[in-house]
C-alpha cells in the first residue's frame, strides 16, 4: 500500500498510546529517554502506518521494533554505512538518520518549478489552515534512491545549460527572415520620404547593403541547420507555427528586388542590363509569390487543425509575398523605358494585390470574430498584430504609385477607342480615393495593435520574440503609404510631417529591436530548445523515425494483430524447401521444410543505416 495515496490530518505529535498494541514483543532500547524523546516521535510520526494511513493494518509488523527498517534502501549511502556500522539502539539510529536527513540537498529543477513550489509552501501556510507538514507525513523509506534520481536529474540540467553551436543552430527557425524584411523595409521608407537632404540616399543604401548581408547570412544558417539535421526541413512545413513564416524568405527575397529597382535601375553609372535583369526578376516575384501563398495554405489546411482561440494576424503572413507585388511594379515601371512593358507590369500588380488584400480581408473577418469571443491574444503574441497593418498598408503604395504612372503608359486606344487618355485619369482617381479609404483602415488596426500593448508596457516585462519585427516592417508599410497620400493629395504637408516623425520612430525601434535580438542570443531566449516557433505546442512533437516505426507497430496490433503487409513480410522471409522421401509402401511422399532468411544483427543494421543517410559528394 502507499503511504503516500492519503493522509491523515492530525492536530499534534502523536505519542506512544495513540498506536495500537503490537503482538510482537517490544525490544528494549539502550537509548536514553531524555535524550531520544523528540527523536522518536518524529520517527514515530514519518514512518507508522496508522499514521500515513486512515486504516492500518494489524497483521503489519511495529516498524517501532526494527531499528534498521527507517534506513532501508536498495541503494547503498553514506546513511546506511554508518547505520549498519554495529548494533546501535534505536536512538542512535533515529539521530542519524535526522543527521543525514540535513545534509541531503535535493535538486528543484529550473527556476520556474522553485517558484512555484515557494508559492505553493506559502499558500500552505495560511492561517486557519493546518501545516501541510502535519498532513503528509514524510516517509523515508527510499530517500536515497531519491536523491541519486534527483542527482541524476541536476547533471542533465546542468548539460542542457551548456549547448554548442551546432546545436543552436537546430533551432534557427524561418522568423529570423523578419529582420531582413524589416531591414529592407527601413530602405524603401528612406527612399520615398519626399523632404530630400545630403546624406540620405547614402543611409538607404547602407541599409539596402546590409539586408542583402543579412539576408545572405539567414540563407547560410538555416542551410546550414538543415544540413546537420535533415529531419528538421520536413519538421519546419509540418509545425503549425513555423510554416506561417516560411513565406517570409520570399517576402525578403521580393523586398531586396524593390531595394535594387529603386537604388539601382537608371541611376548613375548602371547600364540598361539591370533594368532588363529586373523585368526578368519581376515576372520570376510574382511567380513564386503565387506558388508559395497557394502551398503554404494548401499545406496548414491539410496537415494543421486551427481553432479560433489560436487565431492571430500570423494566419495572413502566407499572402504577404502577394502583397508586396503591387510596391513591386509602382517602383519599376517609371523606370522601364518601353511603355507597353510597363503597362504589362502594372496590370499584374493591380490583379496580384488585388488577391492578398483580398484574402487578407477575408482573414481580417476571423481575427476580428477571435478578438470578439476570445480577448487579445496572450502578451507573447501581441506583437503579431501589427502583422494586421500591413495589408492595407502596401496595397495603398502599390495602388496609388502604378495608378500615377497609368496615364504615362496606356496608348491611345486603351479600354476602347480613343479611350486611353480618360481611362488613365479615371485609374488614377480611383487609385487615389481607393487609397484613401484604405489609409484609414491601416491607421485604426494600427492604434488598435498599439492599445493591446498597453498593459505590456505597463508591466514592463517582455520577452523577446523573432515577431518584434512586426514592430518595424508592417508600420514601413502604413509610413509609404502616408507619403504615397499625402503625394497624390497635392503633396499635403502636414500628411508628410507625419511621415516623417513616422519615419525617425521606425529608424529607432530598428536599433532597439536588433540591440534586442543580440540580447536574446546572449541569454538564451531564442536558439534554444522549446525557445522559438519550432517549439512542440499544440499536439504538435517532432517525432524520431524510432518513434514512428514504434506508433506504426502500435497501430498495427489495435487493428487486430499483425499487418498485411507483416504477414506477407514473414511469408517472404521463409522460404521452402521440398524433398521426396519414401513412404509407406514404397510411395514417394512430398515434405516441406520451412528454411528460414538469415536475419542481420541489429548492429548490422544500423551500420547498413548509417552509411545510406551520409551524404556523400563523391562522383563514382
Amino acid at each position: 500500500m502507499h503511504r503516500n495515496t492519503q493522509h491523515l490530518a492530525i492536530g499534534r505529535l502523536p505519542t506512544n498510546d495513540s498506536f495500537p498494541p503490537s503482538t510482537r514483543p517490544r525490544s528494549r532500547s539502550r537509548a536514553s529517554t531524555a535524550s531520544t524523546a523528540s527523536a522518536e516521535e518524529r520517527l514515530q510520526w514519518r514512518s507508522h502506518p496508522n499514521v500515513a494511513t486512515p486504516h492500518p493494518d494489524p497483521t503489519d509488523e511495529n516498524p517501532f521494533e526494527d531499528p534498521g527498517l527507517a534506513l532501508a534502501s536498495p541503494q547503498v549511502s553514506r546513511c546506511e554505512e554508518r547505520a549498519r556500522e554495529g548494533d546501535e539502539a534505536l536512538g542512535t539510529n533515529v539521530q542519524q538518520q535526522l543527521a543525514c536527513e540535513e545534509e541531503e540537498k535535493e535538486y528543484h529543477g529550473p527556476e520556474s518549478e522553485r517558484n512555484n513550489s515557494s508559492n505553493a509552501s506559502e499558500k500552505s501556510h495560511e492561517p486557519n489552515q493546518p501545516d501541510a507538514r502535519t498532513q503528509a507525513p514524510v516517509v523515508s523509506r527510499g530517500t536515497t534512491r531519491q536523491s541519486v534520481r534527483d542527482a541524476r536529474d541536476a547533471e542533465a540540467h546542468e548539460k542542457r545549460k551548456k549547448l554548442s553551436f551546432r546545436e543552436r543552430i537546430r533551432h534557427f527557425t524561418w522568423t529570423w527572415f523578419c529582420l531582413t524584411m524589416a531591414t529592407g523595409g527601413i530602405a524603401n521608407v528612406l527612399y520615398t520620404v519626399p523632404f530630400r537632404f545630403r546624406g540620405i540616399y547614402a543611409l538607404g543604401c547602407i541599409f539596402f547593403i546590409l539586408n542583402m548581408v543579412l539576408f545572405l547570412f539567414n540563407v547560410t544558417m538555416i542551410s546550414c541547420r538543415f544540413y546537420f539535421y535533415p529531419r528538421t526541413f520536413k519538421a519546419s512545413f509540418l509545425h503549425p507555427t513555423e510554416s506561417l513564416f516560411i513565406p517570409a524568405a520570399i517576402v525578403s527575397f521580393g523586398i531586396i528586388f524593390i531595394n535594387i529597382s529603386q537604388y539601382g535601375v537608371n541611376e548613375a553609372g548602371v547600364g540598361p542590363w539591370l533594368q532588363q535583369v529586373m523585368i526578368g526578376l519581376f515576372w520570376m516575384d510574382c511567380g513564386l509569390a503565387i506558388c508559395f501563398s497557394i502551398g503554404i495554405y494548401l499545406l496548414m489546411w491539410s496537415t494543421t487543425t486551427f481553432t479560433i482561440s489560436q487565431m492571430t494576424p500570423i494566419w495572413i503572413f502566407p499572402a504577404y509575398p502577394l502583397l508586396i507585388i503591387g510596391p513591386h511594379a509602382g517602383n519599376l515601371a517609371p523606370k522601364v523605358q518601353d511603355p507597353e512593358i510597363a503597362l504589362t507590369i502594372i496590370l499584374t500588380g493591380f490583379v496580384i494585390q488585388g488577391i492578398g488584400f483580398l484574402v487578407s480581408l477575408m482573414i481580417y473577418a476571423a481575427f476580428i470574430y477571435r478578438l470578439m469571443t476570445q480577448k487579445l491574444p496572450k502578451e507573447s503574441l501581441r506583437p503579431g498584430m501589427f502583422i494586421s497593418v500591413g495589408p492595407s498598408g502596401f496595397t495603398i503604395a502599390g495602388i496609388i504609385m502604378m495608378g500615377q504612372q497609368l496615364p504615362e503608359v496606356v496608348p491611345a486606344d486603351f479600354m476602347g477607342e480613343a479611350n486611353g487618355e480618360l481611362a488613365g485619369k479615371v485609374g488614377m482617381i480611383c487609385a487615389n480615393f481607393v487609397g484613401l479609404w484604405l489609409w484609414g483602415l491601416a491607421l485604426w488596426f494600427f492604434f488598435v495593435s498599439v492599445g493591446a500593448h498597453y498593459s505590456c508596457a505597463r508591466r514592463g516585462k517582455m520577452d523577446f520574440a523573432m515577431t518584434w519585427y512586426s514592430f518595424i516592417f508592417p508600420n514601413t508599410a502604413l509610413t509609404t503609404s502616408t507619403f504615397a497620400i499625402a503625394r497624390a493629395l497635392n503633396g499635403t504637408r502636414s500628411i508628410e510631417y507625419i511621415g516623417c516623425a513616422m519615419t525617425i520612430a521606425l529608424v529607432c525601434m530598428w536599433f532597439f529591436v536588433i540591440i534586442m535580438n543580440i540580447r536574446a542570443v546572449v541569454i538564451r531566449q531564442i536558439l534554444w530548445p522549446e525557445k522559438q516557433e519550432d517549439r512542440t505546442e499544440g499536439g504538435w512533437k517532432q517525432q524520431s523515425a524510432e518513434e514512428q516505426q514504434r506508433r506504426q507497430r502500435e497501430r498495427e496490433l489495435v487493428d487486430g494483430g499483425e499487418s498485411t503487409r507483416g504477414r506477407a513480410w514473414s511469408r517472404a522471409r521463409t522460404l521452402h524447401r521440398r524433398e521426396r522421401i519414401a513412404g509407406v509402401g514404397g510411395e514417394e511422399v512430398v515434405v516441406v521444410t520451412p528454411v528460414p532468411v538469415p536475419v542481420l544483427e541489429r548492429s548490422q543494421t544500423d551500420a547498413m543505416v548509417g552509411r545510406k543517410r551520409q551524404w556523400s559528394f563523391v562522383r563514382r
